[in-house]
């Protein structure tokens, strides 16, 4: 990790500066994938299966028989973590649902909103070196809670056509009934498209490699919704003299070890402090299987060395990570000056693998300074707000006036005539 003592504002954006997602050389082939997924649907499919997974497919959809199997191959202790999260998660995200207020604008004008659940939402899930059944769980359990009416699971197979055995207890767990082999840019053509076997959904969420989000953003233009423009994960944490080093080293390289394009930051106050930090990575670097991955993210990572909380917390606001963890003496003074971040996590004991996994927060969070204007996955994400207004004739009586004039004023006749004709049956 590169080290800056103090760098000038002026500095920050070269400094850091995020890898660089070039989808160039990549968009022109997963174009064709999305086209012929469009034109073909299941045939290409299975061929992008062959291609891709090694594997021929007779049926894209899981079975019953394979999610009977699958529970029967993940172990007791696993289930028990998977659903003392899912309580979690489902406890924090069934307390953002919002109840009707209906707002008397004036004396026989009612209006409210009302949330309303997207109906076909689809779910990609990667399921190749980190097969992550926990976005099932950050994705489906939100989906449900919304009242989504059909939740579409797309999750890669491997070499023998079978889903990874964690994704499909946790889908089934959760409720979600439409579970399909499929990874890749295919997958989400799939999705946004629709195919024999495969339906539509009108909203895609969920992470991926550089050709999943390439899809994604693709589909994206043609405007198809989806969660959130995604990048490379990342975290900054900013540790004081009261941090204890070993769990800032685990910390940075929880989130290094997720992909070689991730990038972990450190902002310090003490040089003593940086270097016990560093100490402690080389140490637990040492013991980790993915030891190469983390070592190439760190590559892209930096330590910050700044003389003020203050400046520190401006750096942060101008980075808006993904993930902020603050291990300061006074963590939630020093929270209260951010305004950029995907999830804030406070103090000594609260590492990012927390929200990762089982807090209850969502851990499908804006990526690549996208924190700046974009909110992580909620259960706002799957539905829509609709808006309702109710007038009265004593209503139309109060408002009606202010409406024919702002019309008349637009040179909107028929407008004001929708108003003048009411009032002349009153």
């Amino acid at each position: 990790m590169k080290t800056y003592n103090n760098p000038n504002p002026e500095t920050w954006e070269s400094i850091l500066k995020r890898p660089a997602m070039d989808f160039s050389k990549i968009e022109n082939i997963v174009s064709k994938i999305l086209n012929n997924v469009r034109q073909n649907g299941d045939t290409a499919l299975k061929e992008y299966s062959k291609k891709f997974d090694r594997v021929d497919l007779d049926t894209l959809a899981v079975s019953t028989a394979e999610l009977e199997e699958a529970e029967n191959l993940v172990s007791k202790e696993l289930k028990t973590a998977i659903n003392i999260a899912r309580q979690n998660i489902i406890k924090f995200h069934a307390s953002q649902e919002q109840k009707i207020e209906i707002v008397e604008t004036m004396p026989g004008v009612s209006c409210w909103r009302k949330s309303v659940a997207i109906q076909k939402v689809g779910l990609y899930i990667p399921g190749g070196t980190a097969p992550l059944f926990s976005t099932v769980l950050m994705l489906g359990i939100p989906a449900k809670l919304a009242g989504c009416e059909e939740i579409i699971l797309s999750s890669p197979p491997n070499a023998e056509g079978k889903v990874h055995p964690a994704i499909l207890y946790t889908a089934h767990l959760i409720g979600i009934k439409k579970i399909f082999k499929l990874g890749g840019a295919q997958a989400i053509g799939a999705m946004a498209y629709g195919t024999e076997t495969v339906p539509k959904a009108y909203k895609i969420f969920g992470p991926g490699n550089q050709y999943v989000t390439a899809a994604k953003m693709l589909v994206n233009k043609e405007g198809i919704p989806i969660d959130m423009p995604a990048g490379p994960s990342e975290v900054l944490v900013v540790a004081d003299k009261n941090c204890e080093p070993s769990f800032v080293a685990a910390d940075l390289l929880s989130q290094a070890e997720h992909g070689e394009d991730s990038q972990v930051i450190l902002v310090a106050f003490e040089e003593e402090m940086v270097s016990e930090i560093d100490i402690e990575i080389n140490k637990q670097l040492k013991k980790l299987p993915r030891k190469s991955i983390a070592e190439k993210a760190l590559k892209n990572s930096m330590t910050i060395i700044m003389d003020s909380e203050e400046e520190a917390k401006n750096l942060v606001n101008f980075y808006a990570p993904e993930h902020l963890i603050i291990a300061t003496r006074s963590a939630n003074n020093f929270a209260k000056g951010i305004v950029n971040a995907g999830s804030i996590f406070l103090g000594n004991y609260t590492p990012e693998s927390a929200g990762d996994y089982a807090s209850g927060t969502n851990h499908t969070l804006p990526t690549n300074g996208f924190a700046k204007s974009y909110s992580g996955v909620s259960l706002d994400s799957f539905v829509k707000k609709i808006t309702y207004q109710k007038l009265t004739k004593e209503g139309l009586r109060n408002i009606g006036k202010t409406i024919e004039l702002m019309a008349e004023a637009e040179e909107l006749e028929a407008h004001k005539n929708a108003v003048s004709i009411r009032l002349s049956k009153i």
